[in-house]
Formats: C-alpha cells, structure tokens, sequence
C-alpha cells in the first residue's frame, strides 16, 4: 500500500471528506494538522508549490491536490491503482 500524507484543518469538511475516500479504499493515511500553524504548515507550503488550502495530499511523495482533485482522482479511476502503488 501507498505512503499516504494529509495536511488538514480542525472541523474542516473537504479533510473530513478526503479522509473518508482514502478510508474507504483502506489507506492509511499520516495526518498532519495544521489548524494553530508551525512548521507542518511551512512544510505543506513548500511542498505543495504554495498552495494554502487544506486538504492537501500526497501519496507516494506525489502532490495529488486537494479534496476535488482527490475525488476527480477517484472518477477517472486512477485513484486505487495509485493507493496500490501501481500507477
């Protein structure tokens, strides 16, 4: 199964959406909260190209985006094969 990492925000609805997909596939999932900020923060700035929205996720170390593109992920069918290690 893939490394999976999720950068959210407290009583965020899209991380609680997010996290929901990914459990429904069987990931596990390495969250990182970044609601008070600090370095996680940082780190998901620089990682992400900047982008400052919350969820932003990773799987495999590859950026996939937020929650819509996680779910565009998911229509297209390139999300399991992904999860899987596959893709």
């Amino acid at each position: 199964m893939a490394k999976v990492e999720i950068y959210t925000k407290f009583l965020c609805p899209y991380c609680t959406r997010a996290k929901a997909v990914l459990a429904a596939h069987g990931a596990e999932v390495t969250e990182y909260d970044i609601t008070l900020g600090g370095p996680k923060r940082a780190e998901m700035l620089a990682r992400s190209g900047g982008r400052t929205t919350v969820p932003q996720i990773f799987i495999d170390g590859r950026h996939i985006g937020g929650c819509d593109d996680l779910l565009a992920l998911e229509r297209a069918g390139g999300l399991a094969p992904l999860l899987a290690g596959a893709a």
